[in-house]
């Protein structure tokens, strides 16, 4: 599967560039957000700007990020979703486990949002 990655300080957006997240393309999902996850990276932004259609096993990698995530004290952000993907995340009741963002300018906001509550909360240990 053909996909950008974009690393920055810190978070790293990750960009399929196929039409349909499947079963197919999930596996190198997998080992992409293990891969980020491992090396540091707390913060995921899965972009599907260029997905028009997804089925759960695609949608069911997601949950591994939000969880590779969630225990580093990261987020995991889906972002620029159709309304059919939406839609079907919404079908499936992962929307109440799911960060969804409009864009990627909104991600970036919750995470640095994130990154200055942990940093405080370091200070004050």
């Amino acid at each position: 599967m053909k996909f950008t990655v974009d690393k920055y300080d810190r978070y790293v957006v990750i960009e399929p560039l196929r039409e349909r997240l499947d079963g197919e393309t999930a596996a190198s999902l997998k080992g992409e957000f293990m891969l980020r996850n491992t090396g540091g990276q707390r913060n995921i932004v899965l972009d599907l700007n260029n997905v028009i259609a997804t089925d759960e096993a695609g949608i069911r990698t997601g949950l591994l990020a939000r969880r590779l995530c969630k225990s580093s004290g990261g987020l995991f952000i889906l972002t620029n979703l159709n309304e059919d993907v939406l839609n079907f995340i919404n079908s499936l009741g992962l929307d109440k486990y799911f960060i969804i963002t409009p864009n990627i300018e909104k991600a970036k906001d919750l995470i640095f949002g994130n990154e200055i509550r942990l940093d405080l909360k370091e200070e004050q240990q």
